[in-house]
């Protein structure tokens, strides 16, 4: 299975985001083509009400596992209740431009 799909179907499953944004960046660092290394996830739930940052980025975590043991490298997670997510436009954070390898 992808990476992608992966993410997507466990997050969503335990989770029901009202938004999921799973974005492949591998093609941004010094990987070979179709790494599938480097992911960005943008999850928007009711899940996330009451919870600290760090609990929600655990959950994340943990519904990643598999992947995190195999190929993800790095996940960059921005997790926002509705209403966060409503304060700031609804709009995900750009990533920045990985400053290693020849890339």
């Amino acid at each position: 299975m992808q990476v992608k799909a992966f993410l997507e179907s466990a997050i969503t499953q335990a989770l029901a985001p009202q938004y999921l944004e799973v974005v492949d960046e591998s093609f941004m660092h010094n990987v070979p083509d179709g790494a599938q290394s480097h992911f960005k996830v943008t999850v928007v739930s009711d899940a996330f009400d009451g919870k600290r940052l760090i609990a929600r980025h655990r959950e994340i975590n943990a519904l990643a596992s598999d992947a995190l043991q195999g190929p993800v490298h790095a996940l960059a997670l921005h997790t926002y209740t509705p209403s966060e997510w409503e304060a700031r436009g609804g709009e995900a954070i750009s990533s920045p431009k990985c400053l290693g390898g020849s890339k």
